[in-house]
């Protein structure tokens, strides 16, 4: 018997600088080739609420600006910031790390103070 036949498998074939995927062709209106297919204008598609979770919005920058202006530094921050002058970022990061539980809200805490510095600085 015969082996059963594959429809439809795009290979993703690992090309010297670029996959075949990779490569933007704009379709040429033939029905054979690497750029086949029925010329189409593209639809700009609205963006999908679940794409902008996570992004800061005006208003929530704003207000943590003014809580962060009245309320001032944690004890804890206070310590990484001394670390950062010294130029201590590697034990910066632990302290932030243990305090806030993740690798990478260390790290963005380590950044975000490091920013804090910086604008400290230019004024």
């Amino acid at each position: 018997s015969t082996p059963p036949r594959c429809l439809n498998i795009h290979w993703n074939i690992s090309l010297p600088f670029f996959t075949r995927n990779s490569i933007i062709m704009v379709a040429s209106g033939l029905a054979v080739g690497l750029n086949k297919g029925h010329v189409v204008t593209k639809r700009e598609q609205a963006l999908r609420p679940s794409r902008t979770k996570g992004r800061l919005s005006k208003r929530v920058k704003f207000v943590r600006e003014v809580i962060r202006e009245v309320a001032g530094l944690a004890p804890y921050e206070k310590r990484i910031m001394e670390l950062l002058k010294v130029g201590k970022d590697k034990r910066a990061l632990k302290v932030a790390k243990r305090k806030l539980g993740t690798h990478i809200r260390g790290k963005r805490k380590r950044e975000e103070l490091a920013g804090l510095m910086r604008k400290m600085a230019k004024k």
